[in-house]
């Protein structure tokens, strides 16, 4: 990066920080949804106890501990509950304000950073990220048999939004090439942000420039450490930890008070426990960090000594009601309560098809934080064309269906996600609930 262009862009940096701050303070409280009757909604009650059996059909399988629900229309929640255990041992019943580590759901948020960024002008979404972070200069590709083969072109902040970078997951190693690339990562000492980790993302993001990537920048897609990139680079262009970000830029406007990379000790007592399948299937408390094979995966990350790790693509814990609010604000085109964090043309572009002939899986593209439902015939469920949706791999899900105005979030703690797909039985039971 040139003198001028790095100057130019701090100059830009610290203007457009201090815009953020100053619409920020404008108002620090969180959306007063209303708890609306379903019907006035366009929503059956008895409909909705379908959401209900489902749930606690789960957990009288032992499949899951406990939930917590929720569906809202036309901007009022219709549906919101708790069910069974926040911790079996302790007997806490779960309750409508426990926390949640909702690690893959993070990247919608540092999804939404880096798109503040791009609207005050910091970089084209086309720039190669090799501007910001040098490490990514002259990235060379894995081969298919042995060695590496220097790519023709550089990963562009955009394609690290896709994940159609190239960076892969160290737990993900289901092909040969992906498990070559995983020993690699592993080698290196890469996180995938699921557990205790020591150094900074700026630490991890260096070490990921310098190792090959599994394809040709922009030629597949491969759901990997992107978006831990991107929150680095949210660090490089802002001046600021992640974390500060996140409070002072996002979660204040929004509201969202109990979102947090690590929590206070004050909210330990609100996190739900981990549980995982024992034997016979039924499940048991995790407790200590796990390793199995590439993938490692910790209960207490969120709250050990280690402060300085904030994974952008996996790190966050939050509540229900409090990741209601940021899907509120996307629906309604980027405001919320008055405050405006997105144009909706932003939001626009980050819900639509950015990838284009490459699949997620059949009818499911992939936009700028979120997959994207293009053909709803070839999804085998109810979703609108046009509804946006991610998860977490603790068995965390959301959607959003614009053209009904309708949200749902799933929140529970199990690893790995349940065989019987209770995320995606959730989102069915809340569309056939619809009833005008």
């Amino acid at each position: 990066m040139s003198i001028h262009h790095a100057v130019t862009v701090r100059i830009i940096a610290v203007l457009g920080l201090c815009i953020g701050y100053l619409f920020s303070s404008n108002n620090l409280l969180a959306q007063d949804f209303q708890i609306e009757n379903p019907e006035n909604l366009g929503l059956s009650s008895i409909r909705l106890e379908q959401v209900d059996n489902l749930i606690k059909g789960a957990i009288e399988k032992q499949t899951i501990a406990g939930a917590v629900a929720l569906v809202a229309r036309h901007g009022q929640i219709a549906f919101m509950e708790s069910y069974g255990m926040a911790n079996i041992a302790e007997e806490k019943p779960m309750r409508e304000d426990n926390l949640f580590r909702i690690a893959s759901m993070t990247k919608p948020i540092t999804s939404l950073a880096i798109m503040m960024l791009y609207e005050e002008g910091h970089f084209f979404l086309t720039d190669p990220v090799s501007l910001f972070i040098p490490e990514f200069e002259n990235p060379h590709i894995l081969s298919e048999e042995a060695g590496f083969s220097k790519s023709t072109t550089e990963i562009t902040i955009q394609q690290l939004l896709t994940h159609t970078s190239g960076i892969s997951y160290k737990f993900i190693s289901n092909t040969d090439r992906r498990a070559r690339l995983s020993q690699i990562y592993s080698d290196a000492g890469i996180s995938d942000g699921l557990s205790e980790t020591d150094g900074t993302i700026a630490d991890l993001s260096n070490k990921l420039g310098e190792l090959p990537l599994l394809f040709e920048p922009g030629s597949e897609f491969a759901y990997g450490l992107s978006i831990d990139v991107l929150g680095h680079l949210v660090e490089v262009v802002s001046g600021m930890s992640l974390a500060d970000f996140f409070d002072s830029r996002i979660f204040k406007p929004l509201g969202m008070t109990d979102t947090h990379f690590y929590l206070p000790s004050h909210k330990l007592e609100r996190l739900a426990a981990l549980y995982s399948p024992g034997e016979g299937g039924i499940i048991r408390e995790v407790t200590e960090p796990v390793e199995e094979g590439y993938a490692s995966f910790s209960p207490t990350y969120q709250y050990n000594e280690q402060q300085s790790y904030y994974s952008g693509g996996a790190g966050l814990v939050s509540t229900t009601y409090d990741y209601l609010q940021l899907l509120q604000m996307f629906l309604n085109g980027g405001e919320l309560n008055g405050i405006r964090l997105l144009s909706p043309k932003t939001v626009e572009m980050m819900t639509r098809n950015n990838i284009g002939s490459l699949n997620v899986e059949p009818g499911i593209k992939f936009g700028l934080g979120f997959a994207i439902v293009e053909n709803a015939s070839m999804t085998g469920d109810s979703k609108s064309p046009g509804t946006y949706y991610w998860g977490g791999i603790f068995n965390t899900r959301f959607f959003i269906d614009p053209n009904e105005e309708l949200i749902g979030i799933f929140m529970s703690q199990r690893i790995p996600r349940d065989p019987e797909r209770l995320r995606d039985r959730f989102v069915n039971t809340v569309y056939q609930a619809i009833v005008e």
